[in-house]
């Protein structure tokens, strides 16, 4: 035996064969010896064996070995692996990660292809993957007239042969969850091969909303009105939804040119929607009818996040920041005083431009001009999601969840009771902050138990009375309102109806110069237009929100 990386397990008669990541070995001999059996096998990395009859398949993944390049794939053997033959007319992927065999047919379970069926010995293949929304198969069993196919998104089993195929499990269960967004009543959970799951009970229950969308890899959301867009991987564009995820359409006229690249961050900048992918930043002024790219300056095209500040909109990439000032004609680099440029997600709040990378934290106050590390207390470094919540800042990383109340400059960690510590996507609805955990699904905690509800955020004072606009918005049943204050006086913060009645107010005293923010609950109020007002002496300023039930 001339390795150690060790992947699969068969037996053949009185030959046992053990499959690895640098070849085939067969022992006659219970195991105490071992041969190499490689005669015909181009790639050596075998990562599934499997026998039937006279007939022994070996499955193997491509890769460079010895610097030459080799095509994955099935192999067949009638000779106790003596010799192999490459068997896979029709399989289009040759990433093969399992074998099955039931009766008479052979299955293989691909990288990114779903399954696929032989019933000639593995000369010809067919795919097979109606109702497998998840292509990434890495496991077969079977069990009588079932067979079941274990993918990256949860199990699916088949009673027809492989014809056609149901999700052991209908819920989002603990999958692993790269995108959440909110709208209206609806939380909206992306993953990765299993589509978008819906929710309208704050996470409680789980169903699956992924119908028209023919690419179930979903790491991207964006909202704007009525609008659902969900932003796919591995070659899959962009799909929009006008009726909260219940269909899905295409929308990637334009983007076909450039082979759809992998979707990594969706915007919203007023009438404009943003994709940023892997070969840059495209742009659409008819919700995602078509779309153009627009990367002039932008000199590092892989687009993993975006925050938008008045005419100005930030993208990060994986060597900084850039920003745009004419809505992504044209692009500057304003990350490099970033310790370490690979910016995974970004965040505004106020005046404050947040960057989250592998380094933790970093803060700008000059749109980008110049940066300074803000990760007092995060004790993980490898920051994947920022989001804020009024004039609070949460970073989700691979330790957990951390919160800041003073714009990054300390961290504490809030991670009771969740047992998955890897967060990769955020969203506030409500009263509560939901995480997107890689592997242990959708975690909800009432924003209650890490914040007080009005509080001060910083010691920077504002130089005006400003009143922000409320997020979210439109929102259910609660949302935030921020507002600043520069200097000591009595404030009013009131909510009114469109017949100018008075049917909240959530500030009426003495403040002290500072920001504030508050949380404004609807319970008890009609679906329908609001407006808040924030008066302090002789100022007065007016919003509108709105309340979707």
């Amino acid at each position: 035996m001339t390795t150690s990386w060790l992947n699969t397990l068969a037996a053949s008669g009185t030959n046992v064969f053990l499959g690895t990541s640098y070849g085939l070995f067969r022992s006659t001999d219970n195991g105490n010896h071992w041969t190499a059996v490689n005669t015909g096998l181009s790639s050596i990395n075998v990562d599934a064996f499997c026998v039937t009859g006279t007939y022994l398949y070996a499955a193997t993944v491509m890769g460079t070995y010895n610097g030459v390049f080799r095509f994955g794939g099935v192999y067949r053997s009638t000779n106790n692996g003596n010799s192999w033959t490459h068997v896979d007319s029709g399989l289009t992927d040759p990433e093969v990660n399992a074998l099955a065999v039931s009766d008479t047919l052979l299955f293989a379970g691909t990288q990114v292809g779903g399954v696929f069926r032989s019933t000639d010995n593995g000369t010809s293949w067919t795919a097979v993957n109606s109702g497998l929304t998840n292509p990434v198969v890495n496991a077969f069993a079977v069990s009588g007239t079932n067979l079941f196919a274990g993918t990256s998104g949860g199990v699916f089993f088949s009673t027809d042969n492989g014809t056609s195929w149901a999700a052991a499990d209908s819920s989002l269960g603990y999958s692993n969850v790269l995108s959440l967004a909110v709208n209206g009543a609806y939380l909206f959970a992306g993953t990765p091969g299993d589509g978008v799951f819906r929710s309208s009970d704050n996470g409680a229950s789980w169903s699956a909303a992924s119908t028209g969308l023919t690419n179930t890899f979903v790491g991207a959301f964006a909202v704007n009105g009525t609008n659902l867009f969900a932003g796919t991987y591995l070659n899959g564009g962009i799909f929009r939804s006008t009726d909260n995820g219940t269909s899905w359409t295409a929308v990637d006229s334009g983007m076909a040119a450039y082979s759809k690249s992998s979707v990594l961050s969706l915007a919203i900048s007023g009438t404009s929607l943003f994709a940023g992918t892997g070969i840059g930043v495209f742009r659409s002024t008819n919700d995602g009818t078509s779309w153009t790219i627009v990367n002039s300056g932008l000199t590092y095209p892989d687009v993993s996040s975006f925050a938008v500040r008045d005419t100005n909109l930030f993208a990060g990439t994986y060597v900084g920041v850039y920003r745009s000032t004419d809505m992504g004609a044209s692009w500057s680099a304003v990350g490099m005083g970033v310790t370490n440029p690979g910016v995974s997600a970004l965040a505004i709040s106020g005046a404050n431009l947040f960057a989250g990378t592998n380094r933790g934290v970093f803060l700008s106050t000059d749109n980008g001009t110049s940066w300074a590390a803000v990760d007092s207390g995060l004790t993980n470094a490898d920051v994947n999601t920022l989001t804020v919540c009024g004039a609070n800042l949460f970073a989700g990383t691979n330790a957990g969840i951390f919160v800041s109340t003073d714009n990054g400059n300390s961290w504490t960690a809030v991670n009771t009771g969740l047992t998955s510590p890897i967060v990769d996507a955020f969203a506030v609805s409500g009263m509560n902050l939901f995480a997107g955990t890689l592997g242990g699904g959708v975690w909800r905690r009432p924003l209650a138990e890490m914040i007080s509800a009005v509080e001060s955020v910083g010691k920077n004072m504002p130089a005006k009375f400003l009143l922000r606009q409320n997020y979210p918005n439109p929102f259910n049943p609660s949302t935030v309102i921020q507002f600043e204050v520069p200097r000591s006086g009595f404030v009013t913060l009131k909510v009114y109806d469109v017949l100018g009645r008075v049917v909240r107010t959530l500030v009426d005293k003495m403040e002290q110069p500072g920001s504030y923010s508050v949380t404004f609950s609807a319970s008890g109020l009609a679906s329908g237009v609001y407006f808040y007002r924030l008066q302090a002496g002789a100022f007065s300023q007016m919003k509108k929100l709105l309340l979707l039930r």
